[in-house]
């Protein structure tokens, strides 16, 4: 039976990778984007699949195995489900109409794993629950799926040290120079202040996994690794624009992982030798099959040092397009929320380029065209557009503050200026300070951060708008001030979590600072005055690190699902920190 589970979940996986893999095109000079799982990781991918069915052996990669995992449907869910479901039937009344919609109801309700492996989950739900029926209810065979250790531990593949435009190197790190991250048994949440209402109640979160998957060569001992952003994967379900799922992708050094936040799991690697990944983004493209069917796939944007980006299908398993964007590194990239092919990277050659990567085509090859070249004064940091009229207007966290441009693209200019540059006051960032903060909280606040002023500022994108004149720099309607970390290093991103109303920030100490906007934003004018407390800090955990706690790091980001129910945070340490909402 099991080798019977492992021939159909082949010729599943090998029938739904796209053609361009199964034609073997993956080899063709694409990098491939590795299955990893546990400490372990393998170059296995779909494509794969294939030339180990032709050759005429099934030899199962152990690795593989463990990685994608059939244990990622534990049969107690579908049990559970069995009798829910009988309960509402009621005695007496087990049909084999019901013992069929019974597996069709399993099949929709039951969930668990990631969204990018939804397709064997929901076969491997179908076949429990049909062993479930055949044995009427009392027994489901647990041997045919292999288990993999409980403790998650994590060693991967190798990245480099970030030399230069980043952090300064002598920032002492509080930790023995040999260890490696674990999960610490005795891990400890701490919660901060409450906020200026101390009968507002602090979000319960947990600390969940620690992983050390960037790491230099595959070693235990890198803790210099220093990770710089992730992003959640968009949702599949249809209709639910801007939610996310739990699977979240993280870069830093040479490497981008994909991982599930529930299992702890690395579901995929992607390994550019010689690269320094800063930013990476998704988007949901609709393309069309061979069939002439349409299908939505996520696409994952990654770029860094060299001025690539790389364009990454996960799902199938390898990079299917490289844009030469600039010829100095990337600083962040980032998609617009209404055209899903339009792509923004800003590099260190002062310059933003809007591109259009497109939709590819049958052999899953993208060609990009250049669209529109904003130029900058100061290096651009952070790139946001405009919650209310994403493609009228590009905002900018820049070296030098912080800047709009027009992107508009029925103006004919395909080279433009910043047209207004923001300015803050009364103790909020002063012109020409570095902005490395700058997100939309909903569709008019805007949250935005500088180094060394123990605050982050909240302030009014449509008033300020209305009052800019004719005149820049234009000062900002500030609405209230967030106290934060009082700290002169820079690089620390802020994010928001606009369905919650939430802020996030990572600081030196690597704590994560969470505040509730929605709630602050409602006090009394004379309130606001004063910098607003968090409603909580999260302390550092100190997990386990070879037997000894890592006692400090730095948070450099923080990002939460848009259901905040996972919390990701990446340190200067080579270490992922995954909270899970309790």
């Amino acid at each position: 039976m099991l080798l019977c589970a492992w021939l159909q979940l082949c010729f599943c996986l090998w029938r739904s990778c796209p053609a361009g893999v199964q034609a073997g095109h993956s080899e063709g000079g694409r990098d491939q984007l590795g299955q990893a799982g546990l400490g372990q990781s393998s170059l296995l991918c779909a494509g794969a699949f294939k030339r180990l069915l032709v050759g005429g052996r099934v030899k199962m990669p152990v690795i593989w195995w463990e990685g994608l995992g059939l244990d990622l449907v534990p049969p107690y869910q579908v049990t559970a489900h069995w009798e829910k479901f009988m309960a509402a039937l009621g005695p007496g009344k087990e049909t084999k109409k019901a013992q069929a919609d019974f597996v069709k109801s399993a099949v929709k309700d039951v969930c668990y794993g990631p969204d990018s492996l939804r397709e064997f989950t929901q076969w491997r739900v179908r076949m429990i629950s049909e062993e479930l029926v055949a044995s009427g209810g009392t027994q489901v065979h647990e041997a045919d799926v292999p288990k993999r250790p409980q403790e998650t531990t994590a060693t991967y593949k190798p990245r480099a040290r970030l030399m230069s435009l980043k952090r300064p190197d002598d920032v002492p790190l509080n930790l023995p120079s040999t260890k490696r991250a674990c999960n610490s048994p005795s891990a400890q949440m701490e919660g901060g202040p409450s906020g200026p209402d101390s009968s507002q109640p602090a979000l319960q979160l947990e600390p969940l996994h620690f992983l050390q998957c960037h790491s230099r060569n595959n070693s235990p001992q890198d803790l210099k690794t220093q990770l710089w952003a992730c992003a959640f994967e968009p949702a599949w379900e249809e209709g639910h624009s801007g939610a996310t799922s739990q699977t979240v992708a993280t870069c830093g050094g040479e490497a981008v992982c994909v991982i599930d936040c529930q299992t702890g799991i690395v579901l995929h690697k992607y390994k550019a030798p010689g690269e320094e990944f800063f930013s990476v983004a998704w988007t949901a493209l609709t393309v069309v099959t061979q069939a002439g069917h349409k299908k939505r796939w996520n696409v994952l944007a990654a770029a860094g040092l060299r001025g690539l980006v790389r364009l990454l299908h996960v799902r199938a398993g390898f990079c299917c397009g490289v844009i030469r964007a600039h010829k100095k590194a990337i600083a962040t990239l980032c998609f617009s929320p209404i055209h899903e092919t339009h792509l923004f990277t800003a590099s260190y050659d002062k310059r933003i380029i809007l591109w259009d990567i497109g939709v590819p085509n049958r052999d899953y090859e993208f060609q990009a065209s250049q669209l529109l070249t904003l130029d900058s004064t100061s290096i651009p940091l952070r790139l946001c557009p405009v919650a209310p009229c994403p493609d009228a207007y590009l905002l900018a966290g820049c070296e030098g503050g912080c800047c709009c441009w027009d992107v508009r693209l029925d103006q004919p200019q395909k080279r433009r200026v910043c047209e207004v540059e923001f300015v803050f006051s009364a103790g909020s960032q002063a012109p020409g300070r570095r902005v490395d903060g700058l997100a939309f909280v909903n569709e008019d606040v805007v949250a935005s951060k500088g180094s060394g002023l123990g605050t982050i500022c909240l302030w009014s994108w449509s008033q300020t708008w209305a009052g800019r004149g004719s005149q820049s720099p234009v000062a900002v309607v500030v609405l209230a001030q967030l106290q934060w970390s009082s700290t002169d290093l820079a690089y620390f991103s802020l994010s928001t979590c606009p369905e919650k109303g939430v802020v996030l920030c990572g600081d030196e100490e690597g704590s994560v600072w969470i505040y509730d906007v929605e709630h602050i934003l409602k006090q009394p004018p004379p309130q606001l005055a004063a910098p607003q407390a968090p409603v909580q800090i999260l302390k550092w955990p100190q997990p386990l690190a070879l037997g000894q706690p890592v006692t400090k790091t730095m948070v450099n980001t923080v990002v939460a699902n848009s259901a905040l129910t996972y919390l990701t945070a990446l340190t200067d340490s080579n270490i992922i920190a995954v909270w899970r909402r309790c």
